[in-house]
């Protein structure tokens, strides 16, 4: 099996910095990251291994990449067979690619007093991308649409999320905080260019 062309992933991260340089527009950002997201899950050959792991008893959330001034960050979501998120937030803007499989996600808000899902489940497939944000709909729950593989998905958020406090949410919408942090300690080395840029010279 070939190594991971992981430049696809720092091209990616470079074009994403540019828009987030250009404005603060959330509309903008969401739209112009939303094309370069699609571009980016179009080809399934540069996700490293090391982060496409599954868990057997939980979704794992493995950071690739934050920006320095932690405007966005980049994860891979590895779903095991059937699992699930609880009902949460996000309180950021975000972005949702699959990049293999797919996932089930249910809307929920509160109605007149009540908690509840609206609108039907969507599902997701291989290369479809999908925003979240408090201006769009921010609150849902997300399955993988498989009990019998791992679905992956890439996600991009207008924060270092995994250190945002969040909240999941209870039948009756009563939430409850917490921080998600990240499954990984180490990152994808996206900088080192030198194998192909040898590859490029031969």
């Amino acid at each position: 099996m070939s190594a991971p062309r992981l430049h696809r992933l720092a091209d990616f991260i470079g074009a994403l910095g540019t828009l987030v340089d250009q404005t603060t527009d959330e509309k903008l950002i969401v739209a112009g990251g939303g094309r370069l997201l699609a571009g980016l899950i179009a080809r399934d050959d540069w996700l490293p291994g090391a982060y496409a792991q599954p868990h057997p008893a939980r979704y794992q959330q493995y950071l690739l990449h934050c920006d320095s001034r932690e405007r966005f960050s980049v994860v891979s979501f590895v779903w095991g067979p059937g699992q699930a998120t609880p009902v949460h937030d996000h309180t950021v803007w975000g972005l949702v690619g699959v990049l293999r499989g797919a996932e089930l996600s249910q809307r929920f808000e509160h109605r007149g007093g009540a908690f509840a899902s609206t609108g039907p489940v969507h599902r997701l497939g291989r290369g479809e991308v999908e925003a979240v944000s408090p201006k769009v709909g921010d609150v849902h729950q997300v399955t993988n649409a498989f009990d019998d593989r791992v679905s992956i998905s890439i996600h991009v958020y207008g924060a270092n999320i995994g250190a945002v406090q969040r909240a999941t949410y209870d039948t009756d919408g009563r939430p409850k905080r917490f921080v998600s942090g990240y499954a990984n300690d180490t990152l994808p080395n996206l900088w080192d260019r030198s194998k192909l840029l040898t590859e490029a010279a031969s």
